[in-house]
Formats: structure tokens, sequence, C-alpha cells
């Protein structure tokens, strides 16, 4: 049997849509599904580099920089709906007083970082892994930072105030649309036939997931850096919907404004420095 590497980012809403896969209720015929764990950004770097996953999830900034590589699956696609990344800091400021000031991102080709760099003033870009934001935030070492993932739903009771939600500023610029995030993509040079089979068998994780709630939930515990089942269940619903099994009109409007209004279509950022920590 040929192995088919499927990469997704080790939190609760990405292996939540992987539980149809994970629960061996969906198989590729004649290929072993190799499941591949990396914090998102890795991902991205690895699908520039000199052995790309067959099948990955990837923001859709990453994306961007891929796309003579891969082409999307349309199905397990995160959006936010008024909600999105989210601008936290000690304390209350204006996002004018951010100018020049050290901000902390989760990674150069993530959404979040395309989205920051027209949303906010012109800031220092400060690079780490996402589980690290928060402290960063806390410690005075940045003056403020974009939180992703299970943070969105943490921040209040870590004491951080919210300084702006990238969901609804990106709403309130382009007529009400959602934010696309992040999709899963399959290589381009690739059979025909197998991305057919793979968009259908990833559909059909996903929709067993959803039918199966309480089971995924509970699997998807286990990426979910101390949730409880309540707040995960908050978070995968946030992010596992309808427009992960469908990729509507609105996502792919969306997402051609960020391609055409955010990003500027050059690898620059390969020179940024991701100063992972932890």
């Amino acid at each position: 049997m040929e192995s088919l590497r499927i990469g997704h980012s080790p939190d609760p809403d990405d292996a939540f849509m992987f539980y149809g896969f994970a629960s061996e209720q969906v198989i590729l015929p004649d290929h072993r599904i190799e499941h591949v764990l990396q914090d998102i950004q890795t991902l991205n770097e690895w699908a520039m580099g000199e052995d790309p996953l067959e099948v990955t999830a990837l923001s859709v900034h990453g994306f961007l920089h891929v796309q003579d590589r891969y082409e999307l699956l349309e199905v397990g696609t995160s959006v936010g709906r008024n909600y999105g990344p989210r601008l936290i800091a000690n304390g209350d400021m204006a996002l004018a007083d951010l100018r020049g000031k050290r901000v902390a991102l989760p990674g150069p080709y993530t959404t979040a970082t395309l989205v920051a760099r027209t949303l906010l003033p012109e800031i220092e870009e400060v690079h780490m892994d996402f589980t690290t934001i928060m402290e960063a935030v806390k410690s005075g070492d940045v003056a403020a930072g974009v939180i992703i993932h299970e943070g969105q739903l943490t921040y209040k009771e870590e004491g951080f105030t919210l300084l702006g939600d990238f969901g609804v500023m990106f709403a309130e610029r382009h007529k009400g649309l959602p934010l696309p995030l992040g999709v899963n993509c399959i290589r381009k040079d690739l059979s025909t036939s197998l991305k057919t089979t793979v968009a259908d068998a990833y559909r059909r994780s996903v929709e067993i997931a959803m039918t199966q709630r309480d089971a995924a939930v509970e699997y998807s515990l286990q990426f979910g850096r101390g949730l409880s089942k309540e707040l995960a269940d908050t978070f995968v619903g946030m992010y596992v919907n309808e427009d992960s099994l469908h990729f509507n009109p609105e996502i792919k409007e969306a997402m051609e404004i960020l391609k055409t209004a955010y990003w500027d279509g050059s690898r620059s950022e390969a020179a940024t420095v991701y100063q992972a920590q932890g």
C-alpha cells in the first residue's frame, strides 16, 4: 500500500475534522494514511520545502505562496464569521498607539499575520510559537499579541484586554464577509482520481465528526492544551460547521480579497526570523 501523508495542526478543531480518519471509519483504498501533526507555521514552511506533504492543512496566507504546488480540497476550511484571531494587550489602548511597537504574531505565513499587516498600523513584527504569545504579552516583552486557536476563548480569564478581533474588523471592511483562516490542500502532481477520492474522504471524515459529535470532541480534547470539554466543544463549533463542508461563494469572495488586497504576491516573508519558543 502507498503511504499518503495528511498533515494538520495539533488543535481541537483540526483534530475534530480528522476524527473520521482517526477512528478508521474513513479509509483510502490502496493507501495507508500517515497522520502528521505539526503547528500551522511549520506546515506552511514544509509546503514550500523540498518534501511537501501530499495533503496538508495550510493557512490561507501559506496557500497563497504555494498555489503552484497545491490546490484546494474545498473541504475542512476554517472560517471566522465575525470572529477570528484576536489582538490582546495587558491594558486598554488605541490601535494607533501600536505604531512602531513590538507585536507578537504566530508566524510569518499565518493568515493572522497577513491580515495584521493591513488592519494594524505599521508595527515591529515579533514572530513566535502561538503557545507563547500570551506569556510574551504578560511579561511586557511585546506591547500586544495576536492570538489564535483556543486562546481566543481563554484570554479574558488570563486578564488580558481585547484590542480588536480580526474577524469583526474584516467583516466591517468587506460587507460582512467571513474571514477564511485555514484550508486543506492537496498536491497538484497527484492524479485527478486520487484528488477526488481524498476530497470525498475528507468531507466524509468531517461529516462523521459532526454526526458523532460527542465522541469526536472527546477525541479532540487531547489536542486542547487543558481546555474543558465544554470549551473544546465551543471552539470546535466556531471553526467546524457548514463552512467546513462547502466552499461557498462568500468564502471564495473573501479568499479573492485576501489574495488581491492583502497579499503582495511575494515570498519576502521567508527572510523573517521565526522565533519558535517553548
